[in-house]
């Protein structure tokens, strides 16, 4: 699908605009009251706002669409290689996807997306866009408005695989869902916005990465290691439970949910399973806390887990820590290469 909007005042942009799925693109059916999917082909009509920019928008959507909560690696994939195949006919990209697992997806794309010198941006809404409130219509706006602004030289503002949301552009891999209900979903806990939506938008260049060489081409990474748990530490887990976790033949790695700087029981079957797990799995400590990063030279219990060979995880998140640990282990079959890489920053997503 195409629409195409030019301006009498200078050439016209493109921008791609991928459905997923995801309520942003839903609208109310007047006979039962049950929301369901409306067709692109009328985007214009529920966004009218759009036609005022000097843009070509293209819309391209998944078939069958797909929820948020059934998302996938094959999704990440699959976007990988759409983003590929229209890399040179696009000034940015936006994707529309459900918000229970964007930040996932924004972190995965940002590691398998490689010397990508054009904005990916994620948005949706809280409420569909035929509601009369709904968020999507501002968030749409600006992330259009973002996927195809450039500086005074002509390059792209924000040349990263971001999420748009609640007048906010953030670092896909360094976001994550903090409001079920609200319309401010997403927060960057450790890293601050890239751009501010209001009158104007303004940029954030100090923080923005403009690591892309332009002398090389835009490739993608697609192959996925996805044998990854995660356990979430808790008062009174039991030692049955860890063990089952990380000592389980399903999984490779292994992402600890620890408390506070990276802290964990130091219970004498707990430290004995974790060195068991060491010596064959990846082990990566990412703390429970929404801000605030890992530090296993704190505490004992902290310095127990390192000299077990625990990975410290900084300030990563848990969603930046799947992606990663999906992408390395699907580039590297030695262990000890994809832990070494674990602790070095490759796309903005740890403070280091």
């Amino acid at each position: 699908m195409k629409f195409n909007f030019f301006s009498e005042k200078g050439s016209c942009n493109a921008v791609l605009l991928i459905y997923t799925g995801g309520t942003i693109g839903m609208k109310e059916d007047p006979e039962d009251g049950t929301l369901k999917p409306f067709d692109f082909n009328g985007i214009l009509e529920e966004v009218p706002e759009l036609r005022k920019f000097a843009l070509k928008i293209d819309s391209f959507a998944f078939n069958p669409l797909i929820d948020s909560s059934d998302v996938e690696p094959t999704l990440w994939q699959a976007l990988a290689k759409l983003i590929r195949e229209r890399y040179d006919d696009y000034d940015g990209f936006v994707i529309l996807h459900g918000t229970d697992t964007m930040a996932y997806s924004a972190s995965a794309l940002s590691f398998m997306l490689e010397n990508l010198g054009k904005p990916v941006i994620f948005t949706g809404s809280q409420l569909p866009i035929g509601s009369p409130r709904t968020d999507g219509k501002e968030n749409l706006i600006s992330a259009v408005e973002i996927a195809t602004a450039k500086d005074s030289h002509g390059h792209p503002m924000v040349p990263e695989v971001c999420i748009c949301f609640n007048s906010q552009l953030l670092r896909g891999n360094r976001s994550v869902k903090v409001n079920a209900t609200g319309f401010d979903a997403f927060k960057s806990p450790n890293y601050p916005p890239l751009a501010t939506a209001g009158i104007s938008i303004k940029y954030n260049n100090s923080f923005i990465h403009y690591g892309y060489d332009r002398r090389k081409e835009f490739t993608i990474h697609t192959m996925l290691d996805t044998r990854v748990s995660v356990l979430k530490l808790h008062p009174g887990i039991t030692e049955q439970a860890v063990r089952d976790i990380l000592l389980g033949g399903g999984s490779r790695a292994v992402i600890l949910e620890t408390y506070g700087s990276g802290n964990a029981p130091c219970r004498p079957w707990f430290l004995a399973i974790v060195r068991d797990a060491c010596r064959s799995k990846i082990l990566l400590n990412v703390t429970q806390c929404q801000s605030g990063d890992v530090d296993m030279d704190i505490y004992a219990t902290g310095r127990a887990l390192k000299d077990a060979g625990v990975i410290c995880g900084h300030d990563i998140t848990t969603e930046a820590a799947l992606g990663k640990l999906f992408y390395l282990m699907g580039r590297h079959e030695d262990n000890a290469q994809v832990k070494t890489l674990l602790e070095k920053n490759l796309k903005g997503e740890i403070s280091k």
